[in-house]
């Protein structure tokens, strides 16, 4: 039987293909049970018949389903399945509907813009965190490698040749990812840490911002030689209009000593808000001082040090929205917590306005207290000016600012469900008494 002439793998029906790829075809298939598209990844039946290859491959395509069914987090591809079915092998993962890969805007004729970049970066960043948290590292990071969505929301994907820090199992080893791609440490085949994914990254940074990769060599011999004894050539010799914040993190990223890099993935993300929010607000805003005046006067601030204080706002964005506009889309995730500084918002669910909240009041808590998709839309009802806190640069705040963040938003949330408690309660009450 073909491998185009498929129909069904196990009890998944195959639509259409996708695509190819060095390790299998993707299809789009679905899903009867759950009534839901799928992606199927079928291994190439030539290369499983090759007694040469077929044990490795079988263990780099299995290795995807194993590494990734560790993770559960948003920018990460979900693999739902994994299976046989006659002389194939294949992976069910989640279907990304119009999604593209970060290579098709890796060409000077297709660039983002700077601050979809560093968007994109960030949420990266951030999955690769948390895949690392867990011993996991992906050590195949590149443009093809990373989806957007039609919302422009990044998945991070492909995991058949991660490695499992201490994993009890028999791993894939040898030189494996992409050069143009790969660490000093990566090429030259040595133990490698989290450090090298984070160098990957900023490989795909340099990539996107310039359309060109940092390196180049007239085949690999000559590219890894470069890697391993040269510094890359500045982004802002190709790219002048780059800020020099964003220059100083991919230097910072593509550090040759592994020490020398970002840590982790968080301290990497961290670097890329503050250089998002100084790219985003160049020549706008209100002073430093006149923001700390106004944020001093509200009661969420009020008993926090001049010096905390000051900590908060370099972890803040000041955003400003004109009436009816949305602030927060429900469905979204967004680790962002709001003070409202001026004006009045509303809260919708549906067709449905739940509540209003004005100067002082807060929202998003729990989005930014679980990272959760957000639960309603909020709304500007009048101009509004709010505070909006950066929960990874919060964790880079000194510790003192970080416990007393946390007490007053914990005391805040806990307000706000106990109001809620009570309004829901009288309601009850008063349903009752018209019944009675």
């Amino acid at each position: 039987m073909a491998l185009t002439k498929i129909e069904k793998l196990g009890k998944y029906e195959v639509k259409e293909e996708l695509g190819r790829g060095s390790m299998g075809v993707v299809y789009r298939g679905f899903d009867p049970f759950l009534d839901r598209e799928v992606a199927l990844k079928v291994a190439l039946s030539d290369m499983m018949q090759d007694k040469h290859f077929s044990q490795r491959y079988s263990r780099m395509f299995f290795n995807e389903a194993r590494v990734a069914g560790m993770l559960d987090h948003p920018n990460i591809v979900h693999v739902y399945d994994a299976g046989m079915e006659g002389s194939y092998s294949y992976l069910v993962m989640e279907y990304i509907k119009g999604g593209k890969t970060l290579r098709d805007f890796s060409r000077t004729s297709n660039l983002l813009p700077q601050e979809k970049v560093l968007a994109i970066i960030f949420k990266c960043c951030k999955a690769l965190d948390y895949a690392h948290t867990l011993g996991v590292i992906h050590r195949d990071i590149k443009p093809g490698n990373i989806m957007l969505t039609k919302d422009m929301e990044v998945k991070l994907g492909d995991f058949s040749v991660a490695q499992i820090i201490k994993g009890d199992e028999t791993q894939v080893t040898g030189f494996l990812g992409s050069p143009l791609y790969m660490s000093p440490e990566q090429v030259k085949e040595e133990e490698l840490t989290n450090r090298t994914d984070l160098y990957s990254m900023g490989v795909v940074m340099f990539e996107l911002l310039t359309g060109s990769p940092p390196y180049s060599g007239d085949n690999v011999s000559s590219l890894i030689y470069k890697i391993i004894t040269e510094d890359p050539i500045t982004i802002r010799q190709i790219k002048p209009d780059i800020p020099e914040t964003i220059e100083n993190i991919i230097k910072k990223a593509l550090s040759r000593n592994p020490d020398d890099r970002y840590q982790r993935g968080l301290d990497f993300a961290a670097d890329i808000s503050h250089a998002y929010r100084t790219l985003k607000h160049t020549g706008q805003g209100i002073k430093e001082q006149e923001k700390f005046e106004k944020l001093k006067k509200l009661d969420f601030f009020k008993d926090f040090y001049n010096s905390e204080l000051w900590e908060v706002i370099k972890a803040s964005d000041w955003v400003e929205f004109e009436e009816e506009q949305r602030i927060i889309t429900e469905g979204e995730i967004d680790e962002s917590f709001y003070i409202i500084v001026s004006g009045e918002v509303y809260v919708k669910k549906g067709d449905n306005v739940l509540v209003k909240l004005t100067h002082g009041d807060c929202f998003g808590e729990m989005g930014y207290l679980s990272k959760a998709r957000r639960t309603a839309d909020i709304i500007s009802l009048t101009q509004v000016s709010l505070l909006k806190v950066n929960g990874s640069l919060i964790d880079k705040a000194s510790v003192h600012c970080q416990l007393r963040f946390n007490r007053v938003f914990l005391r805040t949330l806990i307000d706000r469900l106990t109001r809620t408690s009570e309004k829901l309660a009288k309601d009850r009450q008063t349903t009752s008494s018209d019944t009675e």
